[in-house]
C-alpha cells in the first residue's frame, strides 16, 4: 500500500500536457523531417563530420559537469564564431541540400494549375533509336560512354567544359564520339533537345558514400549530375558493358528495352511523367 501511496504521489505531480490533433500532425512533421534529415547526411561526407561534432559536444558535457573552469571559459570565447564555422563546414552540405529541394518537382506538381498536364516532345522517334542504337553497338563492344540528357534545368556551366558541337545526333556521330583513342571520347555528351550540344565535358562526381565501390568514376560523375539537376544520364561501362541510367540521384541498371521505355519518358515529359518514371526506376533499382 506504501508503494502505491508513493507511486500516486508521484503521478501527481508529473504534468501531463493537452495533445490535440494539431500536435500529432506537429510531431509527426518533426519526425519525418528529423528522419529524411538524418536519412540524407548519412550519404554524404557530413555524417563524419556530424560524428566528430557529436564528440565534441559529449566532451563540452562532460567539462559543464565536473565544471573545467578553464574549457568552460574557453568554449565561451569560442561560441561566438561557433555558429558561423558551422555554416562554412557545411556549406557544400547544406547548398547540395537546398538544391535538391529547389530540383524537386512534388511539390510544384501539387502547386501548378492549368495546363501542367500538357506534353511537351523533347526529340522525334528517330533521335530516340539512334540513342538507343548507339548504346546498345557500345554496350556490346564495352565502349565505355557517358551522355547526359538536359532537361527543365539548363547545364550551360558544363557545357562550357567541353567542345561545342551543336550537330544533329545520329548513331553513327554518338559511336564515333566515344571511340577509343579519340579526341572526344574522354568526358560526357551533353544533348539538348534533338542536338549535341558538347562533348568531353566534366561533370561534378557525387559524394554519396552509399555508392558500390564496383562503380567507377564514369558512373560516379553521372549520378553526380543528377544529384544537381534535373537530367537523365546515360552510362555504359568500358568493363563490363552494361547500361545505367542515373536520375534524381538513383542509380540503376538497364537494358536496350528498358532504356527505350525510359528515353519515351524523357521525350514526353510532364511533372507526372517524371515523378513516375523515378519511382519505375527506383522500384527497377530494388529488383536489381
Amino acid at each position: 500500500m506504501i508503494l502505491i501511496e508513493q507511486f500516486k504521489n508521484f503521478a501527481s505531480r508529473i504534468y501531463m500536457p493537452r495533445i490535440g490533433v494539431g500536435d500529432v500532425f506537429e510531431i509527426l512533421l518533426l519526425a519525418a523531417l528529423v528522419y529524411v534529415f538524418i536519412a540524407w547526411i548519412k550519404r554524404t561526407r557530413a555524417y563524419m563530420l556530424l560524428r566528430g561534432i557529436l564528440i565534441v559536444a559529449v566532451f563540452i558535457l562532460l567539462a559543464w559537469i565536473f565544471q573545467f573552469s578553464t574549457i568552460l571559459w574557453i568554449l565561451e570565447q569560442l561560441g561566438s564564431v561557433a555558429l558561423i564555422s558551422l555554416v562554412v563546414i557545411f556549406g557544400p552540405e547544406l547548398r547540395k541540400a537546398l538544391e535538391s529541394l529547389g530540383n524537386s518537382n512534388y511539390f510544384f506538381g501539387m502547386l501548378s494549375f492549368g495546363g501542367s498536364g500538357e506534353r511537351t516532345e523533347r526529340f522525334p522517334d528517330t533521335v530516340l533509336n539512334d540513342i538507343v542504337s548507339a548504346v546498345s553497338d557500345m554496350s556490346e563492344v564495352k565502349t565505355g560512354a557517358l551522355i547526359v540528357i538536359e532537361q527543365n534545368i539548363l547545364l550551360n556551366e558544363y557545357v562550357d567544359t567541353g567542345i561545342r558541337l551543336d550537330s544533329l545526333i545520329s548513331r553513327q556521330l554518338l559511336v564515333n564520339i566515344f571511340e577509343h583513342n579519340t579526341p572526344l571520347h574522354d568526358g560526357a555528351v551533353i544533348i539538348r533537345g534533338d542536338r549535341i550540344i558538347a562533348a568531353t565535358c566534366y561533370l561534378p562526381l557525387s559524394e554519396n558514400v552509399s555508392i558500390s565501390k564496383r562503380f567507377g568514376t564514369r558512373h560516379r560523375a553521372g549520378l553526380g549530375i543528377s544529384e544537381v539537376s534535373d537530367s537523365f544520364t546515360i552510362i555504359v561501362s568500358e568493363e563490363t558493358g552494361k547500361i545505367s541510367c542515373a536520375y534524381m540521384g538513383e542509380l540503376s541498371t538497364l537494358t536496350a528495352g528498358s532504356l527505350r521505355e525510359q528515353l519515351h519518358y524523357v521525350q514526353n515529359d510532364t511533372i507526372k511523367d517524371r515523378n513516375d518514371r523515378k519511382f519505375r526506376i527506383w522500384k527497377r533499382r530494388e529488383e536489381a
